[in-house]
């Protein structure tokens, strides 16, 4: 596929995600929506004149071409929706990006992935849980995800470092600057053990408005978020909400009453927005993580000698070799995760599979 292309669909006026995915689909390639006639383009569902007019124009390619000499002077790796290297836990969010800019050598699809955020203004209690967090995270090979701001997200992204985990930074702005300058060392470091992520061009400024668009790739890159110290009003809630509509797990550690910088987790917590964690050690026993699952490869139909629906049966086949989060059985058995929860359910009642904290699966 043609790269410029690529980058060229995310520079057309007018053109979110969700319609660029429409395109894509219709079309088949962003090569392919360029090459488009003016009518070809005007037949697909929720097309206007507006957009073909925008999309025939060459506005877009031009600006792709500066992109693209800057991605492949600078080493920045450019990740598309269709195309393997996307992250595909973010693949599965409804809004998710349609292309990337990555610099790094994380493994952005890795087994276990981590999103930690919290308050721009840690205390030394915030700042001592993302020390401990990193000590009891280390062994699991964990990636960790925030978002290299002041307060919680650069202490995780030390802590990390300090502990030789990889970690990625999702920025609001383009990769040609970084905002604040002050973590320019700790981003550099990021770069050689992680990465820094965003789904921003070039000349874009970390404007305000960026932040809680950033904030979905945070939650959608990740099995679970976790939130260190917030405030009622901030972005680690609106990661935390985001988290929530994609339905995968959020905890958060409760505080003091009275401590301002506790009041957003404690409410999380209150509403049932976020599950508990006392200890650091909790979370590796809500995903399931102390466990040793032996590697067997059981024949279920043989054993429990059931008749199962064709979409049971691909779940049963994906789970033969080991536990799975629910965003690897959707990619694995490629349902919807509606449908999906469906077959989950069904299977649970059963009694052949079992769900394991962290929306993780696994074979009774």
């Amino acid at each position: 596929m043609s790269t410029l292309h690529q980058i060229a669909l995310t520079f057309i006026k007018s053109i979110g995600p969700v319609t660029a995915k429409n395109l894509l689909a219709y079309c088949g390639s962003a090569e392919a929506v360029f090459s488009a006639s003016k009518k070809q383009l005007l037949q697909i569902p929720g097309i206007g004149p507006k957009t073909v007019d925008a999309i025939l124009a060459t506005d877009a390619l031009v600006r792709a071409e500066e992109e693209l000499a800057f991605v492949q002077k600078h080493g920045i790796e450019v990740l598309f929706f269709s195309e393997p290297n996307y992250p595909k836990r973010l693949k599965n969010c409804y809004d998710a990006p349609i292309l990337l800019y990555f610099k790094g050598n994380a493994d952005l699809n890795q087994q276990r992935i981590i999103s930690i955020v919290g308050t721009r203004n840690a205390t030394d209690y915030g700042r001592n849980l993302c020390k401990q967090l990193c000590e009891v995270l280390a062994p699991y090979n964990v990636l960790v995800v925030s978002g290299l701001a002041y307060g919680v997200d650069v202490a995780i992204h030390k802590e990390c470092l300090a502990n030789q985990m990889p970690t990625v930074g999702v920025l609001g702005h383009g990769l040609d600057r970084l905002y604040p300058q002050v973590h320019k060392a700790v981003a550099q470091k990021m770069v050689l053990n992680g990465g820094l992520l965003s789904e921003f061009p070039i000349l874009t400024n970390p404007d305000r408005q960026n932040f809680p668009q950033r904030n979905r790739i945070i939650a959608g890159l990740a099995d679970v978020t976790v939130v260190i110290e917030a405030s009622i009003k901030g972005g680690a809630l609106i990661t935390a909400e985001i988290a929530n509509s994609y339905n995968k797990d959020v905890y958060a550690f409760p505080g003091r009453t009275n401590d301002a910088y506790s009041e957003g987790c404690n409410f999380l917590i209150k509403t049932n927005r976020a599950g508990l964690i006392n200890h650091p050690k909790d979370l590796i026993y809500y995903l399931g993580w102390d466990e040793e699952i032996p590697k067997k490869k059981t024949e279920v139909q043989a054993t429990l000698q059931l008749s199962l629906t064709p979409n049971e049966q691909k779940v049963v086949d994906a789970l033969q070799n080991g536990q799975l989060s629910i965003d690897e059985l959707a990619l694995a058995t490629q349902m919807q995760q509606s449908k999906l929860a469906i077959v989950i359910l069904t299977l649970e009642m059963q009694g052949i599979i079992v769900s394991l904290p962290g929306k993780i699966y696994k074979l009774l």
